[in-house]
């Protein structure tokens, strides 16, 4: 099997984590093509003692480290936007915390993987995690509205969101439901199913929503890759079920990290 095939299955995920880490389908998908130039201009700079998809990330993490030591250095154009808010907390809170917590919440990889993936010891990822969820945690807090029409998992996903410290504004199971609960109560933060119980879209509803005024949206799906082509406008930050509740952790915090109503005044 060629390397291609070999890493072709996880791209999909790897377009996630690099939206995640840069809250952009564009900046995170321009990343992601980088990689793959790299390891097409170079392929035997490919780890190969390692597993594939554990290859293409660490591709990934050196294309990272490099673009943002430019950043620091001064020699990258000034961001705008979501970017610049980003930046902005970043002045305050380590980056590496930030992709330990994706890794190892969102992206599956255990400790001593994502110590290998940022290139520190295995000890220091916990306390790397820790100080991440601490920092966002505190940085942000949202008014939320949760579309999900199977009860158990809305309800898990409700007590996730209110020991974050977040508000949640309702909870709709159609369509319909959540455009009315939007538009009543405005939320800072939409967490969204795919399919809802009447056979609506929960990809409608939030376009629904959008069409009326911005807020970010993490989408709910057990088919992550059917969402993640690179091809069409997407999502950014999406979970992918069934869940662990630090992956819906990592993923509200992350989303609030770069939305810009969510800015301390001191980082305005």
């Amino acid at each position: 099997m060629s390397l291609g095939q070999q890493l072709a299955p996880h791209l999909p995920f790897l377009r996630r984590y690099a939206r995640a880490l840069t809250g952009s389908q564009a900046q995170g998908d321009k990343y992601v093509r980088a990689t793959l130039e790299a390891i097409v201009a170079a392929p035997d700079q490919f780890p190969r003692d390692v597993d594939p998809r554990l290859g293409l990330y660490r591709m990934f993490q050196g294309i990272w480290n490099s673009a943002n030591y430019d950043e620091t250095e001064g020699r990258a154009e000034p961001g705008e936007g979501n970017e610049a808010v980003a930046r902005a907390r970043l002045a305050r809170m380590t980056p590496l915390s930030r992709q330990a917590l994706l890794l190892t919440a969102m992206e599956g990889f255990t400790p001593e993987d994502a110590a290998y993936l940022i290139e520190v010891d295995t000890t220091e990822v916990e306390s790397l995690v820790a100080e991440a969820l601490a920092e966002i945690e505190k940085q942000t807090r949202a008014r939320v509205l949760i579309i999900e029409d199977e009860p158990i998992i809305a309800m898990d996903i409700e007590t996730i969101v209110r020991d974050l410290g977040h508000e949640v504004t309702g909870v709709a199971v159609t369509r319909d439901e959540a455009v009315a609960l939007a538009m009543e109560d405005r939320p800072g933060l939409v967490l969204a199913d795919i399919q809802l119980a009447d056979d609506s879209s929960g990809i409608d509803a939030v376009k629904d929503i959008l069409a009326e005024f911005n807020v970010p949206v993490i989408f709910i799906t057990a088919f992550p890759e059917r969402l993640l082509t690179g091809e069409r406008p997407e999502p950014t930050f999406l979970i992918t079920k069934p869940f662990q509740r630090s992956t819906v952790k990592a993923a509200i915090s992350q989303a609030l990290f770069f939305d810009q109503s969510t800015v301390p005044a001191e980082a305005a």
